[in-house]
């Protein structure tokens, strides 16, 4: 311990005086002030002593202070010492901040780094200059409109905000009690209930890296292929309990959870419908690369690949399940991840449901951005649902002037003029006379559209009715509407322009895309046209493309020759899942009569040479039991009115 600090620690007068910074003014009765030492005497033990040279120097400054007294010029002396100090103090203290500078400096770079990676935005230090405003810089707006944040993939994070957070942490505590270490994952939370994943035999790896564009694909090992192939067999025998023996065997099959949870939707248990989407996706996020980032929008996959399709299909899926929830937030941020995967393709049309969610998710500003920069080279205008829906949003940022809201909605209803009546039905809007009478409107105008764009028109409105139950939208719409029909009537050339385009465009089948878009939608009434596509389409891989890069076959289901009986063998292959119509014998595909007039059934004998014996008894049984089931059926008895009562009712009706 050196000598400053005993000095200190015993009140030494002349130490007490060079101490400044600790000295605070007490208040006493009488308006005097004394002054006391605000220091801690055992904090002043921990202090670091000072050099040698330091001690020495304060000792040599008491000795000079002792002998200086009484002269005049003690105090200019005394106060040059103290600047001295001070400068030399100023001088440490800023060769500290340097090193803490470059510290912070160091561990700044650090955490930029792990950002970087993680896909997370950087914090800036808090400035004395105003932020630079990049809302307006092409550059910056176009790498980040696509990016995703990772708090709103959540959707409890959306629940919290629309029930409380009290509810959801409680529900959440509740449900993961007891639950051990899990890896954390952005896309989906795993539950208690399920199994872990362990080798689940997917992975993905990293194909090349293009001008920061980074490709990935997954990759399944030889034992997954071989569950893969048992899956598809399942699929071809039309047997559920294949595809349940499946899962049992491997919980983490994604081609089997994604049919399963086709099954429960039919049977109307959506919940476990979306558990089983939320296991399949969980499972995929396990397998990612540790370079696929799901935020920054730079990572594609090849959805031509078999292996990468299960993660779009999912994603669609998930994101539905969610809208469905109300977490429209969450829905918009799983659209701009599946967009993401392939901008350029866009297999699964996710741009004919992101301004939906977006106008629900209350996201104008970015909707509006999205169009902006995403209209020169994709035509979003060409598309219903974006006409429409970025006329909405400028209307809801209009704040009042909506003048150019009023021009986007008008271009809308002169293009697409089959979206408003449609679209008022729905809502239960009472039509006004001059609307429901005019020509522009009418349903003989909705009979000149293509029957591509009926669909896109059906799709709109069947999905976004709900968004114009707004009474103020309504009121804006039925304004624009009435100046619309002004425009017609006076032959506004761009009404003519867009019919034109109307008989151009939207011509032939609609695209794969679309096509596999209304499919996974999954809405009433609304089936897709398309002409260039035969066979059975399958859940968990709608509309294969065309230049599809298969690892896997598809079993082939046996057929036989094209006559009058084949309906007979698709009715068995319900039946009878392990059933082989070329099994049946010819004289039971064209059987004789008896004298009655009834079928004949052949009698088999059992032998070892018969081959195939105990499918065709099996099968004649089963004939046997449908031909008695169907004598057995008798309609209810009704009584039949007599001429009298039937002219009297027709007379009412008349």
């Amino acid at each position: 311990m050196s000598s400053r600090v005993l000095r200190k620690l015993q009140g030494d007068k002349d130490i007490v005086d060079d101490i400044s910074d600790t000295e605070t003014d007490i208040p006493v009765s009488g308006g005097a002030r004394r002054k006391q030492l605000n220091i801690n005497r055992y904090d002043l033990l921990n202090q670091q002593s000072h050099s040698e040279s330091e001690v020495k120097e304060d000792d040599n400054e008491t000795e000079a202070a002792k002998s200086c007294e009484g002269d005049p010029n003690h105090e200019a002396v005394k106060r040059k010492k103290k600047k001295k100090k001070k400068k030399s103090g100023k001088h440490v203290n800023t060769q500290r901040s340097s090193e803490d500078n470059a510290d912070i400096d160091e561990v700044e770079r650090s955490v930029r780094e792990v950002n970087r990676l993680l896909g997370e935005n950087h914090v800036p230090k808090v400035s004395s200059t105003p932020p630079i405003n990049t809302k307006h810089d092409k550059g910056v707006h176009s790498k980040n409109i696509l990016s995703v944040q990772h708090k709103h993939l959540n959707p409890n994070n959306e629940l919290k905000r629309i029930f409380g957070s009290k509810i959801i942490q409680a529900e959440h505590k509740r449900k993961n009690r007891g639950r051990g270490h899990v890896k954390t994952t952005w896309l989906v939370n795993s539950k208690d209930t399920w199994p872990q994943v362990g080798k689940s035999g997917l992975s993905m790896n990293l194909l090349e890296n293009k001008q920061g564009v980074q490709y990935f694909t997954y990759e399944h090992s030889q034992s997954y292929r071989q569950i893969q192939n048992r899956f598809l067999e399942s699929v071809e025998s039309l047997n559920p309990d294949n595809i349940v023996a499946i899962i049992n065997d491997q919980p983490y099959h994604i081609d089997a959870l994604i049919q399963l949870s086709d099954l429960c939707k039919l049977s109307e248990d959506l919940a476990m419908a979306a558990e089983l989407i939320e296991r399949a996706l969980y499972c995929l996020e396990y397998a990612f690369h540790p370079l696929f980032n799901v935020a920054q929008g730079n990572c594609r996959l090849d959805y031509r690949r078999q292996e990468n399709r299960a993660l779009y299909i999912t994603l669609f899926k998930h994101l539905t399940f969610v809208g469905g929830r109300a977490c429209c937030r969450t829905s918009l941020e799983f659209c701009k991840l599946l967009l993401s995967l392939d901008p350029e393709g866009d297999p699964l049309a996710i741009k004919l449901a992101i301004d939906f969610y977006a106008l629900r998710a209350r996201e104008y500003t970015w909707l509006i951005d999205f169009y902006d920069e995403w209209e020169t080279t994709k035509n979003l205008s060409q598309l219903p649902n974006f006409a429409f829906s970025t006329a909405v949003a400028h209307f809801y940022t209009s704040s009042g002037d909506t003048a150019k809201a009023d021009g986007f909605l008008q271009d809308a209803l002169l293009m697409f003029p089959g979206v408003l009546m449609p679209l008022l039905e729905k809502c239960s809007v009472q039509i006004d006379n001059r609307v429901v009478t005019h020509k522009f409107f009418s349903s003989a105008n909705e009979h000149k559209q293509t029957a591509a764009l009926t669909q896109l028109i059906q799709l709109y409105v069947s999905r976004c009715y709900h968004v114009w139950k707004d009474s103020d939208l309504m009121h804006w719409l039925e304004k624009n509407v009435h100046v619309v029909l002004d425009r017609v009537d006076k032959n506004d050339p761009i009404a003519k322009d867009y019919e034109m385009k109307r008989s151009k465009r939207y011509q032939g089948p609609l695209p794969r895309s679309i096509a596999r878009h209304i499919l996974l939608s999954d809405i009433k009434d609304l089936t897709p046209i398309t002409d260039d596509f035969s066979g059975p389409v399958l859940g968990f891989d709608p509309l294969p493309p065309k230049d599809s890069i298969n690892i896997y076959t598809k079993p082939k289901r046996p057929t036989v020759a094209t006559n009058s009986s084949i309906p007979l063998g698709i009715f068995f292959r319900s039946i009878l899942p392990n059933f082989d119509p070329n099994q049946i014998p010819q004289n039971l595909l064209e059987p004789g009569r008896d004298e009655d007039g009834a079928v004949a059934l052949p009698v088999y004998e059992n032998n070892a040479n018969n081959e195939g014996g105990d499918l065709r008894r099996s099968v004649a049984s089963l004939v046997g039991a449908m031909r008695d089931l169907l004598n057995n059926i008798r309609p209810p008895e009704m009584e039949v009115p007599n001429d009298a009562d039937v002219d009297e009712d027709y007379d009412d009706l008349t």
